[in-house]
């Protein structure tokens, strides 16, 4: 796999959170394919291949110790093959042109959500996406799924300052896709928010640098009543 997407990987291997938004009902897509728009993209990745070392051993390996007991999951050199029901195979293939490059990093197998995860890396942003192992289509979540202690849903956090991002969202799996119970945006400032389940119905958000001048503390908790989310802003000392 070409040097471009080393350097990528460089900065954006990261398990936090990241862009993007997980609608109501998200039954997900088919794998992006990758293909140059036009020849000046090939001349683009030509000139930067050229003169940039190309070495994924380190990244790989790293990698391979996720999948390497997963006899559904298998990479080679820049494709990443993940078996699905039916005898069918997803296959991801980092992309090395355009702006919209990206990479493909294997996470883990979900069995709760029935999901396989893999951190999608951009060069200045990166998303968790889920590859649905009922279908094999891909969901795009901004943050690390966060289960409930009971399994029934989970939650993400995102805090990202450079792409703007302040969005947390509880979902439920339905093997299918996911279906969203809350979609909301949280109190991030200048710092990120950190998630924790007080139990299958309440979730909190602890953000120690709210606020423009990220100095105020806050703490936000969700809590199911009926069929919605109501939640309660409290001011940290």
């Amino acid at each position: 796999m070409p040097g471009r997407l080393i350097c990528l990987i460089a900065l954006m291997f990261t398990f936090g959170a990241a862009s993007g938004t997980a609608w109501a009902d998200d039954i997900g897509k088919p794998p992006p394919v990758c293909r140059p728009k036009n020849w000046n993209e090939v001349e683009s990745w030509r000139d930067w291949a050229s003169h940039t070392p190309v070495d994924n051993t380190a990244k790989w390996a790293e990698e391979k110790q996720r999948w390497v007991n997963n006899r559904d999951v298998w990479r080679w050199l820049d494709k990443l093959f993940i078996a699905v029901e039916g005898g069918k195979v997803v296959t991801l293939t980092d992309c090395p042109f355009g702006d919209e490059m990206y990479v493909y990093l294997y996470d883990h197998y979900d069995e709760a959500g029935g999901f396989h995860l893999v951190q999608t890396l951009f060069y200045e942003d990166h998303l968790y996406t889920l590859v649905m192992r009922k279908t094999g289509r891909l969901i795009d979540l901004p943050g690390r799924p966060i289960w409930s202690p009971d399994k029934a849903r989970f939650a993400y956090g995102v805090c990202d300052l450079l792409n703007g991002k302040d969005n947390l969202a509880i979902l439920r799996s339905t093997g299918e896709g996911v279906k969203a119970e809350l979609e909301t945006t949280i109190p991030c400032g200048l710092g990120d928010c950190q998630l924790a389940w007080e139990s299958p119905t309440a979730l909190t958000a602890t953000c120690l640098k709210s606020g423009d001048q990220g100095n105020e503390r806050k703490r936000v908790r969700y809590a199911r009543q009926a069929d919605k989310w109501v939640a309660t802003t409290t001011a940290l000392k």
